[in-house]
């Protein structure tokens, strides 16, 4: 079975081709797959994002799993990656879509191995957890974000990337005490979004909240605590506005966030404390001509791939 999924696209990081089959699982410790989906596009022309899970596993191509500063770790002698592919999605139907990425997640979640979601925008975030908690598991989750997503809808459409976490404030298995919503900044938030927040019980974590807090891991260990309050486990969704436009060309444009140092850390120092999957969206490859955006997820993975390790 070779490492290429479709045509010129391999599989992300030389993961195993778990594409044509799903029936050998026993040696994979974590298991990656791309929903390549945008709906609504909520601001002007700011489009692309279903190229993100192709894009994201070209560039992986370029890098192994070993980390010298990370007390030179290589991560592939510790974890066994699978790729199983995309999430088959309907551009013209939303409602089918969201079904068949909690469809196809549903399966990926009853292997109880790690997942790693590659969107696609934000709204893929719901679908994917709606699964996990339809099979009895009650989740907290961090959100790594420039934004909260939590507006009701954009449009009437209730599952855009602005509203995937009004969707799961709804969502029964969701405890919204163990949302923490982090790293928010900026005047692209609506102020009903914070009140959405703080109405449903959501904690909020801006990013002055950690620029003063001068310490990563504490902080990293904080958050976990209150995301783990109550819950069976602690999910990881990451958009790529959560850095500064600085360190994210192909992400949508928002200054003063986080520094690539200081993502890369929080990741792995939550991934320490133990969380079941993740995903990291809302790359944008035709408004990066480098891919400098598409290539540093590969960077946040494996340091929450390092993490997972460190964690067992």
């Amino acid at each position: 079975m070779n490492n290429y999924l479709y045509g010129n696209t391999p599989t992300f990081l030389g993961a195993k081709n778990l594409s044509s089959s799903l029936d050998s699982l026993g040696d994979i410790d974590a298991i990656v797959y791309g929903v390549p989906w945008e709906g609504a596009v909520t601001w002007g022309d700011y489009t692309g994002c279903e190229l993100g899970p192709k894009v994201i596993r070209l560039t992986s191509a370029r890098y192994s799993g070993y980390l010298p500063e990370l007390d030179h770790i290589d991560v592939f002698e510790h974890i066994e990656l699978g790729d199983v592919g995309d999430v088959d999605v309907v551009p013209a139907d939303v409602e089918e879509t969201m079904q068949r990425i909690t469809n196809f997640s549903g399966k990926l979640w009853e292997s109880g191995k790690f997942l790693i979601g590659l969107g696609g925008d934000h709204g893929i975030t719901y679908p994917i957890l709606r699964a996990l908690t339809e099979q009895g598991k009650k989740v907290g989750i961090i959100h790594l974000d420039a934004h909260f997503d939590n507006l009701p809808s954009h449009q009437g459409d209730q599952y855009a990337r602005c509203s995937p976490f009004a969707r799961l404030y709804e969502q029964e298995g969701v405890r919204n005490e163990s949302i923490i919503h982090t790293g928010i900044h900026g005047p692209r938030n609506q102020p009903e979004a914070g009140r959405n927040a703080r109405d449903a019980g959501a904690v909020t974590v801006t990013i002055n909240d950690i620029r003063k807090h001068h310490d990563l891991s504490e902080l990293a260990r904080e958050l976990h605590a209150q995301a783990k309050e109550d819950v069976d486990c602690v999910y990881l969704s990451i958009c790529s506005d959560v850095l500064d436009f600085a360190f994210n060309p192909g992400g949508p444009v928002d200054g003063n966030g986080l520094t690539s140092f200081e993502l890369v850390t929080l990741v792995h120092e939550i991934c320490k404390q133990g969380v079941i999957g993740m995903d990291f969206v809302e790359v944008y490859p035709q408004q990066d001509a480098n891919q400098n955006s598409a290539h540093f997820v590969s960077t946040v993975i494996l340091y929450a791939l390092a993490g997972l390790i460190n964690s067992k």
